[in-house]
């Protein structure tokens, strides 16, 4: 097995360049886990459009979570689900903000695995992601290996699950309408083609190095086509693999939305913001449901389930 050319690949997209307020930005969210931060990564639609006036998407990777300036609770709530997400903002104009999960490097690394019953880590950062913040080139290099996982894992998802043969577009595409139909999203359905269309060309380099990286023997035929070498019976077991995934999928996500309006200020109106964001449809929040967000999350969410908002 060789993950050589995966690693160079995403080193290489780690290391494009972000704008110097956001990398300042970062700078100061690594700062509060002192020498135990190893590195801020930086994902999601405002690393793809550039548009920085919705909330930026950080993830904080730490040696030890000891290192974060939470309590007793919070902290627990890391260790056993991870990872622990927190509102931040800056205090000059123009104004940024952001959402930071936070985990340590070990979890991040457990967590992007194929075998991990977690699809979150893969499925998000298979996708482009760009280091913002790092300890050292020791760090860098663990990062890229961090993310390299991920996108492994998410590859070998995509040719057991996708098409026998295919563009590496209809295989991204596939297993991104998967993910998305699992998890506890409130984006549109043509959300996963649209993702593959931001960066076709990307994707279409990425996938023969992921695979490669795994071990998956692969043909290259006309037309771009990918044949990867997946007998009947392994599609199979990992058909029984995924429905076991998906069933944990959307109440492992309603945990980590409780979790998360109870362990970081302004949480249920974090939830309020991402719902009205991507459907146009506000939801007001009661004076109740601040003073109260661990109690009031539950109820709220099961009603927008049953509106249709969360599906």
């Amino acid at each position: 097995m060789s993950a050589a050319g995966l690693i160079e690949f995403v080193s290489g997209e780690l290391a494009r360049p972000v704008s110097p307020a956001i990398s300042a930005f970062a700078a100061d969210i690594a700062a509060r886990g002192g020498a135990g931060t190893v590195a801020v990564l930086f994902y999601g639609s405002a690393l793809r459009t550039g548009e920085t006036d919705g909330l930026l998407d950080f993830y904080v990777l730490l040696d030890d979570l000891a290192a974060w300036d939470w309590g007793r609770p919070a902290r627990t709530g890391a260790r056993t689900l991870p990872p622990n997400i927190e509102y931040a903002e800056t205090s000059g104009e123009p104004k940024l903000r952001a959402k930071i999960a936070i985990m340590s490097l070990a979890q991040f690394r457990d967590h992007a695995r194929a075998q991990s019953l977690d699809t979150t880590i893969w499925a998000r950062f298979a996708q482009p992601c760009g280091l913002v913040w790092r300890r050292d080139e020791a760090a860098a290099s663990a990062a890229a290996e961090a993310v390299s996982i991920a996108v492994g894992a998410a590859a070998w998802w995509a040719a057991h699950l996708g098409p026998p043969s295919g563009p590496a577009g209809e295989f991204w595409t596939a297993l991104f309408t998967r993910t998305y139909a699992s998890e506890l999203r409130v984006e549109g359905k043509g959300r996963p083609g649209s993702i593959i269309e931001s960066a076709p060309a990307r994707y279409a380099a990425l996938l023969p190095l992921a695979w490669t990286a795994e071990a998956i023997r692969f043909a290259e035929g006309a037309g771009e086509a990918l044949t990867p070498a997946i007998t009947p019976e392994a599609r199979a077991d990992a058909e029984r693999a995924w429905r076991r995934r998906k069933r944990i999928a959307k109440p492992l996500n309603l945990a980590r939305l409780a979790k998360a309006a109870f362990t970081f200020s302004g949480g249920v109106d974090y939830i309020a913001w991402k719902i009205e964001r991507h459907t146009g449809r506000r939801v007001e929040v009661t004076p109740f449901q601040r003073r109260h967000p661990l109690l009031a999350a539950g109820p709220a969410l099961w009603k927008l389930w049953r509106q249709g908002v969360l599906r």
